[in-house]
C-alpha cells in the first residue's frame, strides 16, 4: 500500500494520467519539461513516458536544442493508438464522427430526421434513430478502414435526462421528443456489431457541448461557465469547482411565463415555448410571417434572419430591403426572453463566462446576441452581471459530436491509459490488445 490508502497500482495509474494529459494539451514535450508540469520526478517521468512508449501510446515527435548539451527528444500522444466515435443525436439530424486520439476528424456520417407522422416528436422514433447509429458507425469505420477492436468508446449526445441503470446501462428521458424511459445502450449493444468490451458513453447533448467548448473552445481557461445549447429547443451545461465537468441543466423547461403558450414537453409558459428555434419560427408564422413552405427548421430560421436583416448588397452598400418588421419584432421579443433565461443563470451561478453554441445560436450570431446579452445585464443582478461575459462558441456545429468523443476520450485519461481500473493484460480489451501486437511488429 501507498500513503493515504493508496495502492502502488492507483499512483502508477494517477502518474501516466498525468503525463498522458500534459502531452495532450501541451504536447509535444520533452522529459525534462514534463517534470515540473507535472509535479512528478524525473525518475517517475523516464519510468511513465518508457511505459507508455511500450504500450503504444506515446511517441517521438522530433527534437529541440537544449542550453549547452544534448537535443532534447520531444514526445506526444500517438495519434493512431486508439479511435473515438462521437455522435450528435440532434433535433433535425443526427451526426456520427470517426476522430483519432488527437481528436483529427477521420470519417462522417449525418443522417436528416424526416417527419414520420403527424406529430413533431414522430421523426425521434427510436427504432429509426438505432439504426441510423448502427448503420452510421459501421459506415465511419468502414470508410476509414478502423478495426472496431482499436475503438476506445462510442460517446454519444442526445436531448433529455441520461439516467444510468445497473442492468441497462444508460436510459434516455427524452420528454420532449417523446423517449419516455428509453433504454438506449441497451439497445445498441443488441444492435450495433462492436465488439462487447467497446464501450459507450451516453449524456445529454447540452453537457457534450460544453465539455468541447470547455477543453478545446471558448470555455478554456474559465473556471465557471455556462454553455448554452441553443437549437429546436434550448439547454445548458453548468461547469463550476463544484460541478465538473459539468452538469447538463433543462434550462430550456424553466418557467418564463405563467399560463403562457404550451411548450413540447406539456407544461406551460416554459423559456423553450418562446425561445426554442421551433417555437421562433412557430411564433413568426402565428403573428404573419411567412417561412418558406416546406423548409427544415434550418433553412426556415435563415429565412427569417434574411428578413429581419436583410444583407447588404453584393457591392457592401447597405440593404436596399426594408427589414420585416414581423420577424424583426418576434426575434426582438425573443432576444428579451433569452436574456431573461439567462439572468437566471447568472443569479444562480455567478459564471465567468456564458457561451451560446447549437445550430440556431450560431446562425442568430454576435448581432443577435448583443440584443440578448443588454437583456441578461438588465434582469441580473448588478454585481454577477458586471463580472460575466457572453459570446459565441467558438467550435461551431460539430461541438456536440467532438463533446460526445470527449467522453470515452476522459475516461481513458482517467485510467493512466489502461484497459481499465484492474484488469490483468490477459484479459483486457481487444482494443488493448491489438495496440500492443502492433507496436511489437
Amino acid at each position: 500500500m501507498a500513503s493515504g490508502g493508496r495502492t502502488v497500482r492507483d499512483l502508477r495509474r494517477a502518474n501516466r494520467t498525468a503525463v498522458l494529459q500534459r502531452l495532450y494539451f501541451d504536447g509535444p514535450m520533452s522529459r525534462f519539461a514534463l517534470g515540473p508540469a507535472t509535479g512528478l520526478s524525473s525518475g517517475s517521468v523516464s519510468n511513465v513516458v518508457a511505459e507508455l512508449v511500450a504500450d503504444g501510446l506515446v511517441e517521438e515527435a522530433g527534437s529541440v536544442d537544449s542550453a549547452g548539451g544534448r537535443p532534447r527528444i520531444l514526445l506526444r500522444i500517438a495519434p493512431d493508438s486508439g479511435y473515438l466515435i462521437g455522435v450528435d443525436v440532434g433535433e433535425t439530424r443526427i451526426r456520427i464522427e470517426l476522430f483519432d486520439l488527437s481528436l483529427a476528424e477521420l470519417a462522417r456520417v449525418e443522417r436528416p430526421l424526416e417527419a414520420g407522422g403527424p406529430r413533431r416528436t414522430d421523426r425521434y422514433d427510436v427504432n429509426v434513430v438505432v439504426a441510423h447509429l448502427r448503420d452510421g458507425i459501421t459506415e465511419v469505420l468502414a470508410g476509414a478502414a478502423i478495426a472496431p477492436e482499436l475503438l476506445l468508446g462510442v460517446g454519444i449526445g442526445v436531448p433529455g435526462i441520461v439516467a444510468g441503470t445497473p442492468a441497462g446501462g444508460a436510459v434516455v428521458h427524452g420528454q420532449t421528443v417523446g423517449w419516455d424511459a428509453v433504454p438506449l445502450e441497451k439497445l445498441l449493444r443488441e444492435t450495433v456489431q462492436l465488439p462487447e468490451s467497446v464501450p459507450y458513453f451516453i449524456d445529454n447533448g447540452a453537457k457534450t457541448l460544453g465539455q468541447a467548448e470547455m477543453w478545446f473552445g471558448a470555455g478554456r481557461g474559465a473556471r465557471d461557465a455556462v454553455v448554452v445549447l441553443f437549437g429546436s429547443g434550448v439547454g445548458a451545461c453548468v461547469v463550476t469547482d463544484e460541478v465538473s465537468p459539468g452538469r447538463g441543466l433543462e434550462w430550456g423547461h424553466l418557467t418564463v411565463r405563467v399560463k403562457g403558450r404550451r411548450c413540447r414537453c406539456g407544461a406551460l409558459g416554459c423559456l423553450e415555448a418562446y425561445a426554442g428555434a421551433e417555437a421562433l419560427l412557430d411564433r413568426w408564422a402565428e403573428a404573419g410571417g411567412r417561412p418558406p413552405a416546406g423548409a427544415d427548421e434550418e433553412t426556415a430560421l435563415t429565412a427569417m434572419l434574411a428578413a429581419a436583416y436583410p444583407p447588404p448588397d453584393e457591392d457592401g452598400t447597405p440593404a436596399a430591403a426594408e427589414p420585416d418588421a414581423t420577424a424583426l419584432a418576434v426575434l426582438e421579443e425573443t432576444a428579451e426572453y433569452l436574456g431573461a433565461g439567462f439572468s437566471d443563470l447568472i443569479n444562480l451561478f455567478q459564471p465567468e463566462r456564458i457561451l451560446v453554441g447549437g445550430w440556431a445560436g450560431l446562425q442568430l450570431g454576435a448581432r443577435f446576441l448583443d440584443l440578448v446579452r443588454a437583456h441578461a445585464t438588465s434582469y441580473a443582478l448588478s454585481y454577477p452581471a458586471s463580472l460575466v461575459t457572453v459570446s459565441l462558441g467558438t467550435l461551431g456545429p460539430d461541438a456536440v459530436t467532438v463533446g460526445a468523443a470527449i467522453l470515452p476520450l476522459a475516461d481513458f485519461f482517467a485510467r493512466g491509459g489502461h484497459p481499465s481500473p484492474a484488469e490483468p493484460e490477459e484479459t483486457a480489451p481487444a482494443w488493448h490488445r491489438t495496440l500492443r501486437e502492433r507496436t511489437a511488429t
